[in-house]
């Protein structure tokens, strides 16, 4: 299972999202993100623009899970270096105890700087 880790800040636009998502290059199953960005308007109208579904994650959820990059207001606000690599890592193995991911995409950010995707796959024991 491939899953889109989405990060977004409050005046991106379900385009910005779709462009995160298109530069990373890879389709996915689902996306997902914080409890907070899953459930705003604008992701909800990505996610049915391209028939996906959200997983919605808690902050601690991703909290403490290691990732490739690392933007210094988001280490400080979610103990974690990139909201979108810690949602796809987190959301990739959403529901499935004990199951490990891998990141296949690491976080890429739109030109304005509005969104960030990274995508990560499940892995089977």
């Amino acid at each position: 299972m491939k899953v889109a880790g989405i990060g977004f800040r409050e005046a991106a636009t379900a385009a910005d999202l779709q462009a995160a998502l298109a530069l990373t290059g890879q389709q996915v199953d689902a996306i997902a993100s914080i409890t907070e960005k899953a459930g705003a308007p604008v992701m909800q109208a990505f996610a049915r623009s391209i028939g996906l579904p959200v997983i919605a994650l808690r902050e601690q959820d991703i909290a403490g899970e290691q990732t490739l990059t690392c933007s210094p207001r988001i280490k400080a606000r979610f103990g974690t270096g990139s909201l979108a690599e810690a949602a796809a890592l987190a959301g990739a193995r959403h529901g499935q105890p004990g199951a490990k991911s891998r990141l296949l995409a690491p976080r890429v950010v739109t030109a304005d700087g509005l969104a960030t995707a990274a995508i990560a796959e499940r892995l089977e024991p």
